[in-house]
């Protein structure tokens, strides 16, 4: 009995021993329990907030709506930028599956370039796979129909109708316009590096800023506010279902100044050569033409421009791709003399009856600086040193009233300072001074600079739309500015008081007597492109720029001949004049590169432009206070 009870009950049962290990683990399971008890009482209470917001979000995205581009129109309102209808095709890399096949599916039925092709799987590589790739942008209606016909066979390709940049007038306004273009890193680096955040409309597939001319340099305005959609995505950012939309607010469309018949003709009147030209109204500084010559149709590098085409105009010597008329900076040669004689009347360092005697040289030390007439001109005064345009007397006069106040006056008149015009990579040309040399070339300036700046060599640069700027101020004595925008939705910008150049007119006076003597007398270098009418008489002044050194050996024997050179080691051609001149209205500025002499290459071309602007005039006198300032002398003599 007693070895029953110790079996079946009692104190004799057996305990199982607690060890180490089992407090150990009982530990461990104990902590593991309150560490996740503590997490969920911290995501589930204290952090609830926070954690509410993002699963929201996580839920519900915003996406960026392109607002239309701003058309722009020239001062009559025909249209130079519009947006057309652009009939493209984007690809989901998520609903096509294999992206390559579905390229070859689409190419049974349109073209699509390699180019291209190369660029969509690229692209599709870098971004998520539910974001759209833009593939081929621009289709016909043919191609576009037969897209959606098959749209049941082609999953993850979806047609789409959007707006694209379209130039009717092509390569007319290639250089004032310019184009527009997709966004690339290379942009987006560019607004960085401003300290700029990029705004998130850029992101958009294929969407496009402006690359070059007005279309960059006031992208933003143009480009106008986005706006945005709510939308429901799933787990993977798919969107479900769109929630609320804003409408984005487009650009104001703009009213240049430009006219496009005007604009047409200079570049006709152009030709072959390659050449710029700038005309401006001096009453008000509207740039009624800007013609860079070779041009090229901008239209091609809004759809994607061919790598072959592309060289082709990169390789052309001529550079139709370079802006001339506003970037293009050259030596001004002879039109520089306004500006020193200017500059030594004001100083008082020449008197205005004052006479030089030019033997054909002025010998500095041992060096001697030519006049370009070999035999001289004997001697001149200051309206005569203009008409003729005698170099000595210009050495003479720079090295009296030295660099330092011949830039001061240049920058007065408009040079050596960048025109405030919304144009793309618009350039200041140089005025140089001794502090620029000093630190430029690490050399000290010479009287032999100063020589060579008086008759608008050495370093002294200017562009074509500076010298239309200046002839503008030498016609009216007032600080013209220049403008390309002539109205903002349809509203005129007020034209306020130009202020005073404060240059004394009897000095001014002069100068212009000689202008006007450069066309109209037997002996100036422009008599050839004389108007025998009395109410439209042009003022002006040629111009020839040195594009190397003649060397002892060619001037021994007799300096060669401009046509004997090389095309591009010629001389260029300027001229820069106004009319009519006894009551200014338009002033006008041509270079052509390597023409060789201003009287023979440019002067005839001004005078053509002028006098087909004067043609062209519609729009009737200013309201009275608008006008340029009298001259003084209605016929200068």
């Amino acid at each position: 009995m007693s070895r029953g009870r110790k079996l079946f009950g009692g104190d004799e049962s057996p305990r199982l021993p607690i060890t180490r290990r089992g407090f150990v683990l009982l530990g461990a399971q104990l902590a593991v329990a309150g560490g996740l008890g503590w997490r969920m009482r911290q995501l589930q209470v204290i952090e609830t907030d926070r954690y509410r917001l993002l699963a929201e979000e996580n839920r519900i995205n915003m996406d960026v709506i392109a607002p239309t581009r701003a058309a722009l129109f020239d001062r009559h309102g025909e249209p130079v930028a519009l947006n057309s209808t652009n009939y493209r095709v984007v690809m989901v890399r998520e609903q096509a599956g294999d992206a390559e096949e579905m390229l070859d599916r689409l190419g049974r039925l349109i073209e699509i370039p390699d180019h291209q092709r190369r660029r969509v799987l690229k692209e599709m590589k870098q971004k998520s796979a539910f974001v759209p790739v833009g593939v081929i942008d621009h289709l016909s209606w043919e191609e576009f129909a037969k897209i959606n016909a098959n749209a049941p066979a082609l999953p993850g390709i979806h047609p789409e109708v959007g707006l694209s940049r379209y130039y009717p007038h092509g390569d007319l306004t290639a250089h004032v316009v310019g184009y527009v273009g997709r966004v690339t890193q290379r942009d987006l680096d560019r607004i960085e590096a401003r300290g700029e955040t990029p705004d998130p409309v850029l992101a958009m597939p294929d969407f496009q800023i402006g690359k070059t001319g007005i279309e960059r340099a006031i992208d933003e305005e143009l480009r106008g506010d986005a706006g945005s959609r709510q939308i429901e995505v799933n787990a993977v950012g798919r969107v479900i279902r769109e929630l609320d939309r804003t409408e984005g607010v487009g650009g104001e469309d703009l009213h240049l100044t430009l006219d496009l018949q005007l604009q047409k003709f200079c570049k006709e009147r152009l030709g072959e050569e390659s050449a710029a030209t700038v005309v401006m109204d001096v009453r008000n500084g509207d740039v009624l033409a800007a013609a860079s010559n070779p041009t090229y149709d901008p239209n091609p590098f809004v759809l994607g421009i061919s790598q072959t085409a592309y060289n082709e105009l990169l390789n052309n010597d001529h550079r139709p791709l370079h802006n001339k008329w506003a970037s293009g900076m050259y030596p001004p040669g002879s039109t520089f003399k306004m500006v020193v004689a200017l500059a030594a009347l004001e100083e008082g360092v020449v008197a205005p009856g004052e006479t030089v005697y030019c033997p054909g040289f002025l010998k500095l030390g041992k060096r001697k600086f030519h006049c370009w007439r070999r035999g001289g001109h004997g001697w001149v005064d200051l309206r005569k040193s203009i008409e003729q345009s005698c170099d000595v007397y210009y050495y003479e006069i720079a090295k009296r009233v030295g660099i330092e106040k011949i830039g001061e006056m240049a920058r007065r008149l408009g040079l050596g300072v960048t025109p405030d015009i919304p144009v793309a990579a618009i350039r200041s040309g140089l005025i140089p001074t001794k502090a620029w040399k000093r630190e430029k070339r690490e050399e000290e300036w010479l009287v032999g600079d100063t020589l060579n700046s008086g008759i608008g060599q050495g370093f002294v640069l200017s562009t074509p739309m500076q010298l239309a700027v200046m002839t503008a101020r030498l016609a009216t004595g007032r600080a013209i500015e220049p403008r390309m925008v002539r109205a903002r939705a349809g509203s005129p910008v007020p034209v306020s008081d130009t202020p005073e150049l404060g240059l004394r007119p009897d000095f001014l006076r002069m100068v212009r007597r000689g202008m006007f003597d450069v066309v109209n007398s037997r002996r100036g270098t422009a008599y050839q492109v004389r108007v025998s009418e009395d109410n439209f008489r042009i003022a002006g002044k040629t111009g020839t720029s040195q594009v190397r050194n003649i060397t002892a050996a060619e001037r021994a024997r007799g300096v060669y001949r401009n046509e004997d050179l090389p095309w591009d080691r010629r001389d260029h051609a300027l001229f820069v004049g106004y009319a009519p001149a006894d009551n200014p209205r338009y002033a006008v500025s041509v270079v052509v590169e390597h023409g060789g002499g201003g009287s023979k290459a440019a002067a005839p071309i001004a005078k053509d432009i002028l006098v087909k602007a004067r043609e062209l005039e519609t729009s009737g006198p200013l309201p009275a206070g608008q006008g340029a300032a009298p001259l003084g002398d209605k016929a200068p003599t």
